[in-house]
């Protein structure tokens, strides 16, 4: 499992006890220092099933500051996975990556289900 995190984030610590807790291996990696690639965020958005909307943090300063929320509407998909690679923080956070699966954010039954065969 690949655990997109950001250290100081409250939620990404949640989750990574919540991982610890549950003897979940995992490879962590930092969102700012090294942040997802258009590519990387291609697959993994596929692999969620989820519109690419709902990787952007609209809680954070980065997205209210570049006034995404009017802007998003107007963008292509291919837009908005090139902004999303530019800057880590713009990335919902934590994103638990699987070999068929995605989570974006920390809601405790989608990581059950995410992780279902090594719990």
């Amino acid at each position: 499992m690949l655990f997109v995190q950001y250290p100081k984030c409250t939620t990404c610590k949640k989750a990574e006890a919540w991982l610890k807790e549950n003897k979940i291996d995992y490879e962590s990696r930092h969102i700012k220092d090294n942040h997802p690639t258009a590519e990387e965020l291609k697959i993994w958005i596929a692999r969620s099933g989820l519109p690419v909307r709902k990787f952007f943090n609209t809680s954070g300063l980065l997205y209210k500051e570049m006034q995404l929320k009017d802007k998003l509407g107007s963008m292509s998909d291919e837009e908005m996975i090139n902004l999303l690679a530019s800057d880590g923080m713009l990335v919902k956070r934590p994103l638990l990556i699987g070999e068929n699966n995605v989570c974006v954010g920390f809601k405790e039954s989608e990581w059950e289900k995410t992780v279902g065969d090594v719990l």
